[in-house]
């Protein structure tokens, strides 16, 4: 498909049917769970997309900076933590649909210096979903740098036999990504920046925000409400470091519910993000995205992304065949910086997507709870 070609597409499906709800229903509902959360959680600004059909509609409150006092829109660009984990993944999918990787391939094949490790025994697959054998949540500090992670993954010794365990990891999805840049011939950042993002036609989507964009970046504030930012650490790019705006995330739901619009190669990557690899309990694993049967109750959305879940091992329950592009599913993803926090959901066969982007991070559960109700106003 041409550029042209592709371009008209996307742009009807941005400026397609309309929602299922009229504007100013949804504003009743998107207000109503919006303005007593920011409130109740010290939120300075907040930004939704709501995508329905092919048309997005943006809700957006608050300020990017209380110093500033400039108003959020749908420009502004937020850290999303780590939403960033399914740019990584798709950038792994399009490795492999480009024949530079396979993600059955040992971690060790791709970087000669993690030989005679570990990382013999690992596979790319095991590495992006978490379950190399029980590769921390965070680097430990010493290691938490540039010059110090790879003695890190060297002496590492796996807790787990690889594949048995699920602990959600940076340093493990990080060095997928890491890997994947390998597999490319270039750095991460280059790949993605370069690559992957113009591809799915993000222009405002960065790892490292331009100084001409600057003004666009909010202000994350921590929870004494102190100003914050995202800082230097071991495969930060690759495990949480994109900055994004909801206009752009709009934009990539839309990619993700209708790759067929995008080229072979990201078809194929995207379709490798949305398989599901193994169970635990009500989640199935993805790559870089999770995902449930839908409908959903929100009690089951919020178990799927509880800190029990971040925080501790779960067995994995391995698909006997992995679950390519299921039907009547939810996939989602958190993310979170000391000073923001973000949500994206979408549910491909309802053809909708919610996207919650502020600079605070406040509890995964609020996040979910606005996302289901947006939901329900739509699925109606």
């Amino acid at each position: 498909m041409n550029r042209h070609v592709q371009k008209i597409l996307i742009s009807a499906l941005l400026m397609g049917a309309g929602t299922c709800m009229a504007a100013p229903d949804l504003r009743k509902v998107v207000d109503s769970s919006v303005e007593p959360l920011m409130q109740q959680q010290g939120i300075a600004g907040l930004s939704i997309a709501v995508v329905s059909k092919g048309q997005v509609q943006y809700f957006n409150y608050g300020v990017a900076s209380r110093e500033t006092q400039k108003p959020v829109t749908e420009g502004t660009l937020f850290e999303i933590g780590s939403v960033s984990k399914t740019f990584t993944a798709t950038l792994g999918g399009y490795a492999q649909a480009t024949g530079k990787l396979k993600l059955s391939d040992k971690a060790s094949e791709h970087l000669s210096a993690l030989a005679g490790s570990a990382f013999d025994r690992i596979s790319l697959l095991q590495l992006a979903t978490y379950t190399p054998g029980g590769l921390p949540l965070q680097f430990p500090d010493a290691a938490d740098n540039a010059g110090a992670m790879l003695s890190y993954y060297q002496q590492w010794k796996p807790t787990y036999a690889p594949g048995t365990q699920r602990l959600y990891s940076n340093p493990s999805i990080g060095l997928f990504g890491y890997l994947t840049a390998q597999s490319l011939g270039q750095p991460f950042n280059v790949a993605m920046e370069k690559t992957l993002l113009p591809k799915l036609g993000l222009k405002n989507t960065y790892v490292s925000v331009p100084v001409d964009q600057s003004g666009q970046y909010a202000q994350g504030y921590d929870k004494n409400q102190k100003p914050v930012r995202v800082g230097p650490g071991a495969l930060d790019s690759e495990a949480y470091g994109i900055k994004t705006s909801t206009h752009d995330l709009a934009r990539y739901v839309i990619a993700n519910m209708h790759p067929e619009n995008l080229d072979k190669p990201l078809q194929q990557a995207i379709a490798t993000t949305h398989t599901g690899y193994y169970k635990v309990n009500g989640m199935t694993q993805g790559l870089g995205w999770e995902y449930y049967p839908y409908p959903i109750t929100l009690q089951a959305l919020i178990d799927g992304n509880s800190t029990p879940m971040a925080m501790e091992p779960h067995k994995a329950e391995w698909l006997d065949t992995p679950q390519v592009q299921p039907a009547n599913v939810l996939y989602n993803k958190t993310g979170a910086t000391g000073g923001f926090g973000a949500y994206v959901a979408y549910v491909p066969s309802k053809d909708m997507g919610v996207v919650i982007l502020a600079n605070k991070n406040y509890p995964n559960a609020e996040r979910v709870k606005v996302a289901h109700a947006i939901f329900s106003a739509l699925d109606q």
